[in-house]
């Protein structure tokens, strides 16, 4: 019987093989590489999109590369290479890229459909660890993804030849969304309901506490007054300003409690003998996802936001974000 000792070997194998597999085909990226990339950019540019193909666990990959091309705004298509040959081929254009996923370079489906391909005006792209091969014979960029072993112990089961499809297809894909400029507000306008297009769309402005939730109070406020308007805004911190509304500093929870033990005088204390000066803040007009990064690189709890003026207008509370899905 295995140990749970052999099973951790076992995977540690996997992984290992899995690994050399992409170290060797990394080594073998060329001048190809450039050519598919050159070759589905200017497809794209003159309207033309992905057609994915493949049979098995190959199709099953490609099925995951369409996806990421389409979500980073690359038009791509999966075609069934059975089902091409009973009418789906109309999904083809002129003008379209084929890309053809197939470790062997052999399989009959997908050989059986080239012939249809040809008679459109398409480009062919392979992915596949057989160069000799009929597909890649009749492909326009040939990637090479052999692979020295694959991680099952017969050296049958598609694992790191699939891995290593796998990660070409990212490879092509991140390559072409740099070439065609693809932008962060691209991307979150392509995935608007997710929680990054909501942290990529919303503003600061979208998300703060504001009006009575915000608590603001002028540097000369006692401790006692402040934390009554903290109470009434229900917030743990307060925006202090000066005479002009300008924000001068930040007082919290925090504040108090670690000024208590220090000081037996702190309620009648006024803000700015014991305010935080130059406290972290953000613009209104900011994405969210600029106060997501402030918050985890800064370990805060409260950001305050400011307009054009640095006066305080708002405030995003860290555990108002789990509410909105940010986080």
């Amino acid at each position: 019987m295995l140990t749970a000792m052999n099973h951790l070997a076992q995977a540690r194998r996997v992984f290992d093989i899995e690994l050399a597999a992409l170290k060797a085909v990394r080594t073998r990226l060329d001048a190809a590489f450039h050519r598919a990339v050159e070759t589905i950019v200017d497809a794209l540019g003159r309207h033309g999109k992905i057609v994915v193909v493949g049979i098995g666990k190959s199709g099953n990959v490609g099925q995951k590369i369409a996806a990421t091309f389409t979500s980073t705004g690359t038009t791509s298509v999966v075609l069934n290479s059975v089902d091409a040959l009973h009418g789906d081929v109309g999904i083809i254009n002129d003008g379209d890229v084929v890309l053809a996923l197939s470790y062997s370079g052999e399989s009959e489906e997908l050989l059986n459909l080239l012939p249809a391909l040809k008679r459109f005006s398409v480009q062919i792209i392979s992915l596949t660890g057989g160069l000799k091969s009929s597909l890649a014979r009749h492909s326009d960029v040939v990637l090479n993804v052999k692979v020295p072993q694959e991680a099952c112990p017969f050296n049958l089961a598609p694992t790191a030849s699939t891995t290593a499809m796998l990660v070409m297809g990212d490879a092509l894909a991140m390559a072409v969304l740099q070439a065609r400029g693809f932008k962060q507000s691209d991307f979150a306008r392509l995935h608007p309901s997710g929680a990054i297009g909501r942290a990529m769309l919303l503003r600061v402005s979208d998300i703060m506490r504001a009006g009575e939730r915000n608590a603001v109070a002028g540097e000369n406020l006692t401790v006692e007054e402040a934390l009554l308007v903290m109470t009434h805004a229900k917030s743990g911190s307060l925006s202090v300003v000066n005479a002009r509304g300008k924000l001068t500093g930040v007082f919290t929870d925090g504040d108090f409690r670690r000024h208590m033990a220090a000081n037996k005088n702190l309620l009648a204390q006024p803000l700015k003998k014991v305010m935080t000066r130059k406290p972290i803040c953000i613009h209104e007009n900011a994405l969210a996802v600029e106060a997501l990064k402030i918050f985890n690189e800064r370990n805060i709890d409260d950001l305050i936001v400011v307009n054009a003026k640095r006066e305080p207008v708002g405030l995003v509370d860290s555990q108002d974000l789990p509410k909105l899905k940010l986080m």
